[in-house]
């Protein structure tokens, strides 16, 4: 793969990583391995690397290939799912009886699967604010073998110096994890400020199109990819070579998209702190945010996410939902089209009575590349 980085520009690199015309024919579109096994050049003579597509696919490879030079890391996995791949991670790097702190705010799935999976095979866990270095200190016991983030965090849009608690979880021996998916490599790349590990669920804005589910894994440190891609076949929740095209065919658009999403998101939040029913509006690009200095500092521009408050309780913004009509009403995030939800309950049920709960009156936005104007119309109608 290196011989094809001419240039270290993120553009160029997400068309051309892993993009290798093919050697028989020339297709400057890497094909779709639809393929289960390989003919064997003898016993044990395998033809490129390749035996069987749970190991290794050359369409995967290609993807893993562009995902590892667009976050500037060494390795790249990819999975069936974001929460496949954080699966893979949980259990290649922890044991039982080690402790891991998480996020306070954070993807339901993510949340369900510590408190629901992980933690019945003896991994324990807390909660803290980790856009505060110093409550991520407090949380971190003898114990702690990894600390997890978002940023921005979902749904609330929290923002958590990357940098700072990569030394604190450096300090303690313990490894970063953090959850890029909201910002995706263009905006943001954590393994330049000192993660250890970045996930992405690829459903999202890498593959931008609302028509494929998958996850990923980066790392910098070869050994721990080593160890992962060990668990990725062992386990195998792994892409498949159409899932894998799907998404490398997203990621050469992906910086021409984020810079649409950025742009809209903006004028969405600045509209919404004018409307008089909006209680409060959680966007990072916002200068009152409380982590908009430390977001403009580590990010590109500030994505396409944006949450909001509205008054009159739950019922209000689920209203307010249901009455959107240019925002369709779904779950996910991350596609051309803009999305409207309830969070509460919808994407983050599973942590209704913990220390995750998000507030009843929540709505959360996923700006798309739509015009911009129909997008304010539109919400003005929804909040009525």
């Amino acid at each position: 793969m290196s011989d094809r980085h001419i240039s270290q520009h993120f553009e160029t690199l997400a068309i051309h990583a892993g993009n290798t015309a093919d050697p028989l024919t020339g297709a400057v579109v890497p094909p779709i391995y639809q393929v289960s096994t390989y003919k064997q050049d003898g016993v044990g003579g395998l033809r490129g690397g390749y035996e069987y597509s749970r190991s290794a696919n050359p369409t995967r490879t290609a993807l893993e290939e562009n995902l590892a030079a667009l976050e500037g890391g060494r390795r790249g996995l990819a999975f069936a799912s974001g929460l496949a791949a954080e699966d893979c991670l949980l259990r290649t790097l922890l044991s039982p009886g080690d402790h891991v702190v998480i996020p306070n705010d954070a993807y339901g799935g993510t949340f369900r699967l510590f408190a629901k999976v992980v933690s019945r095979w003896g991994v324990e866990w807390s909660v803290a604010d980790t856009s505060d270095p110093s409550a991520v200190r407090a949380a971190i016991t003898p114990k702690t073998k990894a600390v997890w983030v978002e940023t921005p965090s979902n749904p609330l849009l929290g923002i958590t110096d990357i940098a700072a608690v990569a030394q604190i979880a450096r300090d303690a021996g313990a490894r970063l994890v953090v959850d890029n998916t909201f910002a995706t490599p263009y905006l943001q790349q954590p393994l330049s400020l000192g993660a250890d590990v970045v996930v992405h669920s690829l459903t999202k804005y890498m593959g931008g199109h609302s028509d494929v589910v998958g996850g990923a894994l980066i790392v910098n440190d070869q050994e721990l990819g080593e160890q992962l891609a060990y668990h990725q076949n062992a386990m195998g929740a792994v892409a498949g070579p159409f899932d894998s095209w799907l998404v490398l065919r997203g990621t050469k658009t992906l910086a021409v998209r984020m810079d649409r999403h950025s742009e809209n998101a903006a004028k969405v939040a600045d509209m919404l702190t004018r409307h008089a029913r909006v209680t409060r509006v959680l966007y990072p690009g916002l200068p009152e945010h409380p982590g908009h200095e430390t977001a403009a500092k580590q990010m590109k521009a500030f994505g396409g996410m944006v949450s909001f408050q509205v008054e009159g309780g739950e019922e209000a913004a689920v209203e307010v939902c249901n009455r959107a009509k240019v925002f369709t009403l779904g779950e996910s995030l991350g596609g051309v089209e803009s999305l409207i939800e309830h969070p509460g309950r919808m994407t983050h049920a599973s942590a209704a009575g913990s220390a995750l709960e998000v507030p009843g009156d929540l709505v959360r936005l996923s700006v798309g590349i739509e015009n911009v104007d129909d997008l304010l119309a539109d919400l003005q109608q929804a909040l009525g």
